[in-house]
C-alpha cells in the first residue's frame, strides 16, 4: 500500500507529465512550481538540478516498469499472453491519455541533448526491457506458444521498436486506434496459436 504522498513525488509526477507532453526542453522548475504550487527553492531542496530530477523520474519509472512486468509473470504463464498483456496495457494507457507515451522511449529520442547522467538511465530501461522480451521469446518457442525467424534478442528488438513505433504513429496521427492497428498484427504474427 502507498505511503502518503511527498512534496518529492508530485515534483516528480508534475515533471512526468510536463516531460510527456513537451520532453526534456519543453519544462523548468518555473512550471512545477506553478502547478505543484510550491517555490523553485523547495525543487532545488529536493532536486538540486533538472537532470538530477528526471534521473530519478526514469530511475523511478523502471522500478514501476520492473514490477509492472514482475506482475505480467506471476499473472501469465504463457509467454503468448505476457506479451499480450504488456501490449495491452500500453493501449489502455494510450486510449485513456493515462500514460499516452513511454517516458524511456521519448527522452530516447532526444538523446543528443541529454545530460549523460539521464542517457545512462534510458539506455538501462531499454536493455531491461530488451532481457525480459528476450526471455519471454525464448520462453515462448520453448512452449511452443510463439514463433520467429533470428535470435530472440533480435526479435526482442523489433519488438520493443515496434511497440515504441506505434506509440509514435498513434500520437502523430491523433489517434489510439492506430497504437492497435500496428500491434495486433505483431502479435499475431508471433503467437502459433490465433
Amino acid at each position: 500500500m502507498a505511503g502518503p504522498s511527498t512534496t518529492s513525488d508530485e515534483i516528480l509526477r508534475c515533471a512526468r507529465s510536463l516531460l510527456i507532453e513537451g520532453g526534456y526542453n519543453g519544462f523548468s522548475y518555473a512550471d512545477i512550481a506553478k502547478v505543484v504550487g510550491i517555490r523553485k527553492a523547495s525543487i532545488h531542496h529536493h532536486f538540486p538540478s533538472k537532470s538530477d530530477l528526471v534521473r530519478t523520474l526514469i530511475a523511478r519509472y523502471r522500478e514501476e516498469a520492473e514490477a509492472g512486468i514482475a506482475h505480467l509473470e506471476r499473472q501469465f504463464s504463457k509467454s503468448a499472453d505476457q506479451l499480450r498483456a504488456y501490449v495491452s496495457y500500453w493501449q489502455a494507457c494510450i486510449a485513456d491519455a493515462s500514460a499516452p507515451f513511454c517516458v524511456c522511449a521519448l527522452l530516447a529520442s532526444q538523446i543528443p541533448v541529454l545530460p549523460d547522467e539521464v542517457i545512462l538511465e534510458v539506455r538501462t530501461h531499454f536493455r531491461t526491457l530488451s532481457a525480459w522480451l528476450t526471455s519471454v521469446l525464448e520462453r515462448g518457442t520453448r512452449q511452443g506458444d510463439l514463433r520467429f525467424t533470428g535470435t530472440a534478442k533480435a526479435e526482442a528488438e523489433a519488438f520493443m521498436a515496434s511497440v515504441h513505433g506505434a506509440m509514435l504513429s498513434a500520437r502523430a496521427y491523433g489517434d489510439p486506434k492506430i497504437f492497435q492497428a500496428i500491434t495486433h498484427p505483431l502479435l499475431e504474427r508471433l503467437a502459433t496459436q490465433h
